[in-house]
């Protein structure tokens, strides 16, 4: 008798920083003044010229019917030329597909390249959906660990050690999440330069690509290697860059056969999305820029703060972040210790403890791969930030 849930799904792990997020915000609601570094989201508001984009939208009728599934020809138009602005590579708008978000995207991308048994190289640590949707893409995740003393970067070496026959992706990230850190232009285009001599696709996430700091630029690897653009999905959105993340308005680029298998998923997924959402998105690519760089200086100066305060306690490591606004703190200092009379193994614990003692919620390492580190999201203000962390402080003294 065949199980009353599919099996694919059952092995399908809840999304870790959606339910870390949700107790923080469970706690809050029952009157708890719990401060949460766990969700990825901007505490901004979508800068005004999108909204009224939006509301315009909603003055036309033609905007409430079925469009096009892979998205508005306007819209993969802008698109485009951000792709070659931000990311160096000319491509027609046949090439794009508009998703419900990044995350979308990222499912759609993998989907689109991945058969049973195939193996994808991740670099650890990941974001905490790459590999669900991986094995739900039926592919294998092979992953290639760099730690904070590395500052969480991978080298062709490691990359090189993990390959094998069965490899027909690298998934690459820069800026990441949920470590910030950034590939130089010269780590980007030996990485790239490995892929191509493999023969193999590489999946690379731009959603932070526009939020990096220290005069650093995040290059896209198909502008480090142009050779590589016919293996290459790009995957990004409006969400981070301009505080959207709940307009779900994201999108992948890449090659014409990738882009329509995509499309033909896309489809029978969801048809097209939301019209008004897209209208937004199409003002917050062509519209005044200005609202980025302020949310940008405002996550460098909280950057700053949060990176100088947790470095006061002892027993951890604090990398410094050089992209999007996650923190990843080696806290291994802390682990195999008693803290308050409650003995403390693993980053999980860690978290679990943070929480109901300093009322401070962050998300475990066993989320992103090892346990031994905490996830800190700086999205959100400077007051919080600072109370946040003294709790921590006075905690560890």
């Amino acid at each position: 008798m065949s199980a009353r849930i599919s099996d694919k799904i059952l092995q399908v792990a809840e999304s870790a920083t959606l339910k870390v997020d949700a107790k923080a915000k469970a706690l809050q609601a029952a009157g708890r003044p719990v401060i949460s570094f766990a969700a990825g989201e901007p505490d901004f508001a979508t800068p005004p010229a999108v909204v009224a984009a939006a509301v315009e939208a909603l003055k036309d009728p033609k905007n409430f019917r079925y469009t096009p599934a892979p998205g508005l020809p306007e819209l993969r138009k802008a698109i485009a030329a951000k792709t070659l602005r931000d990311s160096g590579l000319e491509v027609d708008i046949d090439q794009i597909v508009v998703t419900n978000g990044g995350k979308q995207a990222v499912y759609e991308a993998f989907h689109a390249i991945i058969d049973d048994g195939d193996e994808v190289l991740v670099p650890t640590p990941y974001w905490t959906s790459y590999p669900e949707i991986i094995k739900l893409a039926g592919g294998k995740q092979v992953d290639v660990f760099a730690g904070a003393d590395a500052d969480y970067l991978v080298t062709v070496e490691q990359l090189e050690a993990a390959w094998t026959p069965k490899v027909k992706a690298l998934l690459f990230v820069s800026p990441s999440n949920p470590t910030g850190a950034v590939y130089s232009e010269e780590q980007t285009r030996a990485i790239g330069e490995w892929a191509l001599s493999k023969g193999i696709w590489v999946i690379t996430d731009e959603i932070y690509q526009n939020l990096v700091y220290d005069g650093e630029r995040a290059i896209s690897i198909v502008e480090a290697v142009p050779a590589l653009a016919d293996k290459t999905i790009l995957v990004n959105g409006v969400a981070k860059t301009y505080a959207m993340t709940g307009w779900r308005v994201g999108w992948l680029v890449g090659p014409k056969d990738a882009a329509k298998a995509a499309g033909t998923l896309q489809s029978h997924l969801t048809s097209n999305i939301n019209n008004v959402a897209q209208l937004a998105a199409l003002e917050a690519l062509t519209g005044d820029q200005t609202p980025v760089e302020e949310f940008r200086q405002a996550f460098d100066r909280r950057r700053k703060l949060i990176v100088g305060e947790l470095s006061k306690i002892p027993g951890i490591k604090v990398p410094n972040p050089k992209g999007a606004f996650y923190v990843y703190v080696d806290v291994t200092g802390l682990l195999n210790k008693e803290w308050d009379g409650i003995f403390v193994g693993t980053s999980l614990e860690l978290a679990d403890l943070i929480l109901e003692r300093c009322e401070v919620a962050a998300v475990p390492g066993e989320a992103f791969g090892p346990s031994g580190y905490l996830r800190f999201a700086y999205a959100l203000s400077d007051e919080e930030i600072l109370e946040g962390v003294t709790r921590l402080q006075k905690f560890f003294a």
